[in-house]
């Protein structure tokens, strides 16, 4: 019975965020009636958007392995929703058609600026990417010493709904069918052949630098839309909203069943993690809780989700 629940586990190790997060919801609905009514569900999925964006974008790292971690994903999301608010929204570059590549842009090369000193120049990732968030933190506070209010604009959709359409869904649902699209290409089966066992990866022909690269990419690319999840949430442009989502991130990966050692997850994982750990947060705020509490309540789940992990993780590779 044990070694099925454990298989069962390692199958689906996204199973436990979202058994937490259903029995959050029902929680949630009973501490707060009015919870999951239908005018509460586009605001609600606008302040889940950031929390599952932080999450999914340090996916990636995690699953290349070789200790990879982002730390820089915050702060990134920082500074899109920085530049975004400041200098591309209320000019001819502010249509969504010219301000959504452009942020792209930044936040890929933010990636592979950590994906380089990571994968060819062997700096350590938590290393290279702490040092990237000290200096995104210090652009971020140099860009907007105070917050700047957002006064109209079409981010503000992406925070209530396009018809019976939550806007959140769009951003949720950008960097997952990026997902699906990578998947049908060989990036996704090699980054966790990579993670899993970079040198068998490389005697396959896997050009296991590239890929860890690539990673760090796509972490910036996802970061990127989750700072104009952040606008439509905040509808400002403010340097400390980030400092909320860098615990977040590395809880609702690990919550959603990512092998922080890598080779195995999928951003379905962190999704559910992040909508656990956001209604974790609905729930306390509801009853009353300390903000103090609420940190706390952050480390005992990502400790507990680590946990889980190691154990189904080495159970299965003993099995």
């Amino acid at each position: 019975m044990r070694s099925r629940l454990i298989a069962a586990a390692a199958e689906r190790p996204w199973a436990f965020a979202a058994a937490l997060a259903v029995f959050l919801l029902v929680a949630n609905e009973i501490a707060q009636p009015a919870f999951a009514s239908p005018s509460q569900i586009a605001p609600t999925l606008a302040t889940l958007a950031p929390f599952a964006l932080a999450g999914m974008a340090c996916t990636p790292a995690f699953l290349s392995g070789g200790g990879g971690i982002d730390l820089s994903v915050a702060p990134l999301m920082g500074l899109t929703n920085i530049v975004l608010v400041t200098k591309l929204l209320g000019h001819p570059a502010g249509s969504p058609w010219l301000a959504i590549p452009i942020l792209l842009a930044i936040g890929g090369a933010v990636g592979a600026f950590n994906g380089v000193m990571i994968a060819y120049l062997r700096f350590p990732p938590v290393i290279t990417t702490l040092g990237t968030f000290f200096v995104l933190s210090g652009v971020d506070l140099y860009l907007v010493p105070n917050p700047v209010t957002l006064n109209g604009a079409w981010t503000d959709r992406l925070g209530e709904a396009f018809g019976p359409i939550p806007g959140a869904v769009l951003t949720i649902c950008g960097p997952l069918l990026l997902w699906v699209i990578l998947r049908r290409t060989a990036f996704v089966e090699s980054l966790l052949a990579v993670g899993d066992h970079d040198a068998t990866a490389f005697s396959a022909g896997v050009n296991v630098s590239l890929v860890r690269a690539s990673a760090y990419v796509v972490d910036g690319l996802i970061a990127a839309v989750g700072g104009i999840a952040l606008t439509a949430l905040v509808r400002s442009a403010d340097a400390q909203v980030f400092s909320n989502y860098v615990l977040v991130a590395l809880a609702a990966a690990a919550l959603g069943g990512t092998n922080l050692a890598g080779g195995r997850g999928s951003l379905i994982g962190p999704l559910l993690g992040a909508a656990a750990i956001f209604m974790l947060q609905t729930l306390l705020t509801a009853v009353h809780g300390s903000a103090y509490f609420i940190e706390f309540a952050y480390g005992c789940a990502l400790f507990i989700a680590v946990l889980l992990g190691s154990r189904i993780f080495s159970a299965r590779a003993a099995a």
